[in-house]
């Protein structure tokens, strides 16, 4: 293929789709090329999430993370709105139900105030009936900025957006990146379509990010490992007890935020996820396994170390993902009333955690950089929600590195 591309962006979930947009409306003249390996945008970790507009309320003040939840999210509202995405701004509780729950309940009230979540406030037991009167609570967070969205339909729009700013630009679905070779003042982009030229790539690769940046030679310590979440429904003689988006004082000690209730967009009102680490990454089926995938992960120290520095937390979320009956005691934590005809199984999502060696989860977002190339190399809950804020960090990246013009 002659054509030569300004740029080429690797991956076709929300963040490649923010990037795109981003760009491509600060620079319409650019000739950007989009890959995406499956049929559809947003296939994976963007179209398999719990579909929740995050406020800012867990992370670190000054992180990446709380600095671009807290911009992106009230970005992706603005364009939700602009572009008639599903959404609802519907406000969420977080609650505790023990005593010793209320410390790092007061924890991440004070990253709420800190990272500017506008509307938060600490409610009574009563309160959180006020709310959602079928959870048991002694005290909680009212989080009013919280809300839901049609993730795969942002990411769509995105793409469409940025589609129509230059007809010179092109993006391409069922077409899988196998390798990158360096030709002077450009990169030829192997695919399984054929060959692209493009002058710089920017990589948004998701549960592949480490796999795509060994290809673009860049080498990097930590690998991705991943962790598949189950989700259950409420079915509909049980909808009624759960209004908009309940979640629990998250442990301190694990590395997620616990199983939770999010009604969705479409109405139906989904449980969970837990965490179990998947033999496959991209595998959604209990059963799926990749022996790549799995020799990848056991054969790397820090998986172990992760395992051992959380084996009880994993050995539950392991009986739970395999026991509807453990499931649902967990749900009863928050709802004590639930039956088990209350719930049914519902879908699953893979997450992408890049491991350190030492069982570090690198939990702030990562995005480095060449001259040629920026690789986003974890970007895990909240990206969707940040999505149009990394996008602009990476399009600043871009003008700085690339010499944009």
């Amino acid at each position: 293929m002659d054509k030569l591309y300004d740029l080429a962006i690797v991956g076709g979930g929300i963040v490649g789709a923010a990037t795109f947009y981003k760009l491509q409306t600060a620079y319409p003249d650019l000739k950007i090329v989009v890959f995406e390996k499956e049929k559809a945008w947003a296939d994976h970790q963007t179209g398999n999430n719990s579909g929740v507009i995050h406020s800012g309320l867990y992370y670190t003040p000054g992180s990446l993370k709380a600095e671009n939840c807290v911009k992106g999210r009230r970005e992706l509202v603005s364009f939700a709105k602009a572009y008639n995405v599903p959404h609802d701004v519907c406000g969420k509780v977080v609650v505790a139900t023990k005593e010793s729950e209320l410390p790092f309940m007061n924890k991440i009230f004070d990253n709420g105030i800190a990272n500017d979540t506008e509307g938060i406030e600490k409610i009574s037991g009563e309160q959180i009936k006020d709310i959602e009167p079928y959870v048991e609570g002694i005290a909680g967070i009212w989080v009013p900025c919280t809300g839901i969205i049609d993730y795969r339909r942002a990411t769509e729009v995105m793409v469409e957006v940025g589609e129509a700013k230059n007809p010179d630009s092109s993006t391409h679905l069922n077409t899988e990146v196998l390798g990158i070779e360096h030709n002077g003042d450009h990169r030829l982009i192997n695919t399984s379509k054929g060959d692209f030229k493009a002058k710089k790539i920017i990589f948004c690769g998701g549960l592949q990010a480490d796999r795509l940046a060994k290809k673009d030679g860049v080498k990097i310590k930590e690998k991705v490992v991943g962790f598949r979440g189950d989700y259950y429904e409420l079915t509909d003689q049980a909808k009624h007890k759960v209004k908009n988006l309940i979640y629990p004082v998250p442990n301190p000690e694990f590395p997620f935020l616990g199983v939770h209730f999010t009604r969705m967009t479409n109405g139906e009102i989904e449980c969970g996820p837990n965490a179990v680490f998947t033999f496959k990454r991209e595998g959604y089926n209990k059963t799926d396994f990749s022996l790549k995938d799995t020799m990848s992960a056991l054969s790397y120290g820090g998986t172990w170390k992760l395992f051992f520095n959380n084996m009880k937390f994993g050995v539950d979320e392991y009986r739970r993902a395999f026991s509807k009956r453990l499931f649902l005691r967990t749900l009863q934590g928050l709802i004590p009333s639930l039956t088990m005809q209350d719930i049914k199984p519902g879908r699953a999502g893979v997450r992408a955690l890049l491991l350190g060696e030492d069982g570090d989860t690198r939990d702030d977002f990562r995005i480095e950089y060449s001259d040629h190339s920026i690789h986003v190399l974890n970007a895990p809950s909240p990206a969707a929600t940040a999505s149009l804020a990394i996008g602009d960090y990476i399009k600043e990246l871009a003008e700085e590195h690339f010499k944009l013009k």
